[in-house]
């Protein structure tokens, strides 16, 4: 049995991530200040007894006798992170420095969940672990994109300098159950608004293309990274390589919900990339032949199940 604390553990993957480590037989700290979180998420967990609940913000130091640790806390929707964009990177950045300052010390291991947001806006498609990126510093999404570069930055220097034991992943767009109904993020918006008879608000022309991974195989390759041998740190690529449209999207949950939803067009956000598709290459190789197993119809009939039930 190993001690693991998750950050941002009542999230929609930190619960997710709670329950299959608890699942394994491990005891479990989950560590959230409920900004996006929610107790709900982990209320079937509470009564497990290995689990713990701290209500906690990682911009402030946190001490516990821990084996490993995934570092989960941050705003990951446009729409909250946005929201107080200063509060945003102070998580990245100063939550980075606090949980490595706790892996230093009890000489845990540490895994930052990192973004694909990194890449910014690609000049480089797919993009590999090799690509640094294209990211305006001072937009918008600047807080979020920035502060997630910031913390590998510090994840890797704690490592050179500290010899602290790190990973790091990349996630790509994730959805599932457990996800907030007003993130902000497109399966989230496409669902809702197709479940309520709403318009579906399509930004741009709808040809900006993401690749959508189902939250069960993000957890299986996150789980994966923590148990590779130490050399290995990454980063590497989380997602999922098959690319749809945003009109394809929309289409799919148009059709998986049988609403009579019309599609509206809406202006492009700042900075908001046109195209976003990892190259898992690196995880194939490292992560003992990791890939994503399910398909986006399977995984939307699931999420729209959920939705469904929470709006009832």
């Amino acid at each position: 049995m190993k001690r693991i604390l998750v950050t941002g553990g009542a999230g929609f993957v930190g619960s997710h991530l709670c329950e299959r480590l608890l699942n394994e037989g491990n005891e479990v700290i989950c560590l959230d200040n409920y900004f996006t979180g929610s107790k709900q998420n982990i209320e079937h967990l509470m009564d497990h007894h290995y689990f713990e609940l701290v209500r906690h913000d990682i911009t402030n130091p946190f001490m516990a006798e821990v084996d490993e640790i995934y570092n989960f806390a941050c705003p990951a929707s446009p729409v909250h992170y946005q929201y107080n964009p200063i509060k945003t990177t102070k998580t990245s950045v100063m939550g980075a420095i606090n949980m490595l300052g706790l892996a230093k010390r009890v000489k845990a291991k540490i895994l930052q969940a990192s973004t694909s947001e990194v890449y910014g806006d690609p000049n480089v498609h797919p993009q590999p672990e090799s690509y640094w990126g294209n990211v305006n510093p001072i937009g918008s999404r600047s807080c979020y994109d920035e502060g997630k570069r910031c913390a590998e930055t510090l994840f890797m220097d704690y490592h050179k300098e500290n010899k602290v034991k790190i990973k790091i992943i990349r996630i790509f767009n994730t959805y599932g159950p457990r996800m907030h109904p007003q993130d902000g993020r497109v399966v989230s918006n496409f669902i809702v608004q197709a479940l309520k008879g709403e318009n579906i608000t399509v930004f741009g022309d709808g040809t900006q293309t993401r690749s959508f991974q189902y939250v069960d195989d993000l957890i299986e390759g996150t789980v994966r990274m923590m148990n590779t041998k130490d050399s290995f740190i990454g980063p590497v690529n989380i997602g999922n390589p098959k690319e749809f449209t945003m009109l394809q999207l929309a289409d799919e949950i148009i059709h998986l919900t049988g609403s009579k939803s019309k599609i509206t067009y809406l202006p492009l956000p700042e900075d908001d990339p046109m195209q976003r598709q990892p190259d898992i290459s690196l995880a194939k190789k490292e992560l003992e032949g990791w890939e994503p197993k399910i398909s986006l119809r399977e995984g939307l009939k699931s999420t729209i199940d959920y939705f469904d039930q929470l709006l009832s």
